[in-house]
């Protein structure tokens, strides 16, 4: 199930869409891309696999699996919830900066 699913989105990322004169509208998504939703779908084709292999030998191994929703959070974390949670509001930053800005004007005055 894993496998198709992976295999049907990776196919619909990479299709490419015709305008109507024949002409290319889209070449689709590369594949190889760094940091696209591909990679993220080979590494669970990866994962799925190399668990299949090893719970040949153990059934314990299927625990193994459970690196793929740890890996889902931590993306969420990091580039999600992470900078939402400890982003300073802008309210806090204007402050000090008018302060800032204050000394250096009294700085440039005291200099002419």
């Amino acid at each position: 199930m894993v496998y198709g699913a992976s295999y049907h989105s990776m196919r619909s990322m990479a299709k490419p869409t015709f305008a109507e004169g024949g002409s290319l509208a889209d070449g689709g998504i590369d594949l190889n891309m760094e940091q696209g939703m591909a990679e993220h779908l080979k590494d669970m084709i990866l994962l799925t696999a190399i668990v299949q292999v090893l719970s040949c030998f153990s059934l314990y191994m299927w625990y193994f699996w459970l690196l793929a929703p740890g890996r889902a959070l931590y993306l969420l974390w990091v580039n999600i919830l992470g900078p939402w949670f400890t982003a300073e509001s802008p309210a806090a930053n204007q402050e000090p900066n008018e302060k800032k800005q204050r000394r250096q004007e009294r700085r440039q005055m005291k200099r002419f």
